[in-house]
């Protein structure tokens, strides 16, 4: 499509001279031509999309998305999970290591980069800390940096050897590479249904203390600082782990964290129709840890937010709690959770677009003229259902399927493609 007209929307992006401003944009062959104050449009030969009412920003980035390639492709394909990324307002995502065989080398990396050219949304691999994801020896992290991996992590395996992890932190400093950790100390956390509380104890269920995640971010800020490296710490869900981040940030020590979209709107109460669809790692926490994340989120000691996009096929949801597998499908209900959550679209664009970009050392797209269009349209108020039709995923393991969602993504524009959502 040559030429797309998003019409009356306000634009989002601080920093910018129109921030805030109702514009029209002009996207001629894949770059913005022209960003006015709306006004009458009729003498333009584009593609009409319509924005009144609605934001316009850089497309989402989400920091923290699971496929099934290679190997898992029955959960979700490139095709799949990038049709639902699309949906979902994303025009990026970083892809996680959980397959088989698991990205741990130079060609699980190429084969994912290459399987996905040319795709509207992009793809970037997160390569594993430790061969097999078995955290014992070192992956090539500088061989999977330079075929395309942005950042690396053993995914929703913990790194448990702290001595592993150091000179993790210490060797990807040296070629500016990223470690991210997903904090759970396993000696602590095994055997674990839910979260370790009143819940769980009215439910007879096995549960993970917050102590579990504490545990480890703080294992992982004093190697950070020892080794004068970054971390960036993935999917927190505790007061504890808000604290202690915050601490660290005001000691200089490098470090960033997001938190999965799901673990601000819903708490642990959930559990008790023993719904498979709201089991996952970190469990739902309290609505104490769920008051501390959005204050964290609020304050900027958390600085982004992820969809931790888990799909599975039926027969691993579709059991009992205690046998079914961790993890919900998340791309296309980031935004609505959000506006559910109270953030404004501003703080929404903050934690969607730019700050996971800055993360992750690339630079954020222009909202200009001359630039490649990379956008975003969406509205905080538009309604609608999440359902076998608009389920742009494989799987269908969502605890809001079939609900009326407030919060829609309207369009998304990149390398001259648009994808609208009717």
């Amino acid at each position: 499509m040559d030429n797309i007209l998003i019409t009356s929307a306000t634009l989002i992006s601080p920093g910018h001279l129109q921030h805030g401003h109702i514009v029209d944009i002009l996207v001629e062959k894949g770059n913005i031509s022209r960003i006015a104050d709306a006004t009458t449009s009729a003498d333009v030969d584009a593609h009409i999309v319509d924005g009144k009412g609605c934001f316009v920003s850089v497309g989402f980035f989400d920091l923290h998305t699971n496929f099934g390639v290679p190997g898992l492709e029955t959960k979700e394909d490139v095709t799949t999970g990038t049709a639902a990324a699309a949906a979902g307002g994303f025009t990026a995502v970083a892809v996680y290591p959980n397959t088989n065989p698991p990205i741990h080398s130079r060609s699980e990396v190429s084969l994912l980069v290459n399987t996905a050219r040319g795709n509207l949304v992009d793809v970037y691999p997160i390569g594993a800390i430790s061969k097999k994801r078995d955290g014992n020896e070192l992956a090539e992290l500088y061989d999977m940096q330079q075929a395309g991996a942005i950042a690396f992590s053993d995914g929703d395996r913990s790194l448990q050897q702290a001595g592993l992890m150091s000179r993790a932190l210490l060797y990807s400093k040296g070629f500016k590479g990223l470690i991210i950790s997903f904090p759970e100390d396993h000696s602590v956390a095994g055997g674990h249904q839910m979260n370790e509380g009143e819940m769980s104890t009215y439910l007879g269920m096995k549960g993970k203390p917050n102590l579990a995640e504490s545990l480890m971010v703080s294992r992982d800020l004093f190697l950070a600082e020892y080794n004068e490296a970054p971390v960036h710490f993935t999917s927190i869900s505790t007061a504890e782990s808000v604290e202690l981040i915050k601490t660290a940030k005001s000691k200089g020590i490098q470090v960033t964290c997001d938190v999965a979209a799901h673990n601000l709107v819903f708490t642990d109460a959930e559990v008790v129709a023993f719904d498979s669809n709201f089991k996952v790692n970190p469990p739902l926490r309290t609505q104490r840890d769920v008051d501390a994340l959005l204050e964290g989120l609020r304050e900027g000691t958390i600085d982004a937010v992820v969809s931790q996009h888990t799909p599975h096929e039926i027969e691993y949801k579709n059991v009992e709690f205690h046998i079914a597998k961790e993890g919900i499908i998340g791309l296309q209900t980031v935004l609505p959770f959000l506006v559910k959550a109270g953030l404004s679209a501003e703080d929404i664009v903050t934690k969607l677009a730019i700050n996971p970009r800055q993360i992750i050392g690339q630079t954020v797209p222009g909202i200009t003229e001359g630039s490649a269009a990379n956008l975003v349209l969406f509205s905080m108020e538009d309604q609608w259902v999440y359902d076998q039709h608009t389920n742009k995923s494989k799987a269908a393991n969502s605890p809001v399927l079939g609900q009326r969602l407030q919060g829609k993504v309207r369009a998304v524009i990149n390398h001259g493609q648009l994808v609208e959502n009717k």
